[in-house]
């Protein structure tokens, strides 16, 4: 391939390449590139979202290159204070190898395991003294670490900053350091961290990285990024037929958004679905390709299969509407029960007709019929809610 159809495939679905130039250079160069990219085991499910950069590692190890999956068990421990507003609880050494062993069982699902180097930044910090933290923290100031956005926020917020934090992105840099990381993939809420691993191999006379920042994925309800605490997440160890469902029951707009950054189907074949649909094609049919597709990859083909059977069995062929009213109902203290949820939807005149109404099993949450009138409904989720035979809303729980 050319350098500019490589530069499309590593293009696609990225927020920003920093610096594309040097990237331009490094694959010139015609040799394996290092691709580095850090996850802390926080915790031990990996999602879709996790996975919209995990499927960029697995475009490079198609192009040729070297991933190196960084598991990142020394700052697991420090507690990565991206995006917070409280100093992050940090995790125990148990809980953090826990979580890391299921780490590595997941992302083989995508990544290509003998193309795939694993590595733990304990092997190289954990052997660091205390005088050497202290001149690894000497390398930057406190103004510097307070352009940081969310810490200049929690600073004039007047919300505490632990001085360990401060040694987070410190620790990230200096992780390329020692992995003379070529490029370092990140969300974009990572930006500030990868920017410093450029800044501190440029400082130790390496080439410094090209950085890729990588979209936050939204979880089902469309609106926050996809998180397991927020119960809008898609997870990778999900059944097929969980999975599948889930898929199906996102948005028509959300789909796309998935298609660009979960499929791996070209570019122009997805443009050609989206034409389709507004050519006046289903757009369920789409979902369903989607949906087959991230099962297939994370099951079997025939899995699959067996789900979408099982999805258009569970709504009796041809029952869900090509179209229905999307709908956001508040919860009240995280959670919504079922009776208000289907009144603020529309779906029924009141609580006290909600209540007759799954008593007498007439009401499907995603094609399973409910009996249990006290069932709460979790902030962040967004199911497919049925009334009879003929009331459907897509609701989204805010």
């Amino acid at each position: 391939m050319s350098i500019e159809e490589i530069l499309e495939i590593i293009r696609r679905g990225t927020d920003e390449v920093l610096v594309e130039a040097d990237l331009v250079d490094k694959l010139k160069e015609g040799r394996s590139l290092r691709i580095k990219a850090g996850f802390d085991p926080t915790a031990p499910d990996l999602h879709l979202g996790h996975t919209v950069l995990i499927n960029k590692m697995r475009q490079f190890q198609d192009l040729g290159h070297e991933v190196i999956f960084l598991i990142g068990d020394f700052t697991g421990m420090i507690g990565d204070p991206t995006g917070k507003n409280l100093t992050r609880k940090p995790l125990t050494r148990e809980a953090v190898l826990e979580n890391a062993k299921s780490y590595e069982h997941q992302v083989f699902k995508i990544l290509d395991p003998l193309k795939t180097t694993v590595v733990f930044n304990s092997s190289w910090m954990g052997e660091k003294s205390a005088a050497d933290l202290i001149k690894l923290a000497a390398r930057q100031t406190v103004a510097r670490m307070l352009e940081r956005d969310d810490f200049e926020k929690r600073y004039k917020g007047g919300q505490p900053i632990a001085i360990h934090e401060f040694l987070y992105p410190l620790v990230q840099g200096w992780d390329s350091v020692e992995l003379k990381a070529d490029v370092e993939l990140g969300g974009t809420d990572q930006k500030f961290n990868l920017l410093m691993g450029r800044e501190l191999q440029k400082q130790e006379g390496q080439t410094p990285q090209t950085i890729i920042t990588m979209p936050i994925l939204e979880g089902m309800d469309g609106v926050q990024k996809m998180s397991k605490s927020l119960n809008n997440y898609i997870g990778v160890d999900d059944s097929p037929d969980e999975m599948f469902g889930k898929l199906m029951s996102v948005s028509d707009e959300l789909m796309w958004r998935y298609f660009e950054l979960l499929s791996f189907r070209p570019m122009g074949e997805i443009e050609k679905m989206r034409r389709q649909v507004e050519e006046g094609g289903n757009p369920r049919d789409a979902k369903v390709e989607l949906a087959k597709e991230i099962v297939a990859r994370f099951h079997s083909p025939q899995q699959a299969d067996q789900a979408e059977e099982s999805f258009v069995n569970r709504f009796r062929k041809g029952a869900i509407p090509d179209e229905m009213n999307e709908v956001a109902v508040e919860a009240d203290g995280g959670v919504i029960a079922i009776a208000n949820l289907l009144k603020q939807a529309g779906l029924t005149a009141s609580t006290s007709d909600a209540m007759r109404m799954i008593r007498q099993k007439a009401v499907k949450i995603d094609g399973e019929a409910i009996s249990d009138t006290r069932l709460k409904i979790d902030m962040g989720t967004t199911k497919i809610y049925q009334v009879g035979k003929r009331k459907f809303a897509r609701v989204t729980v805010k």
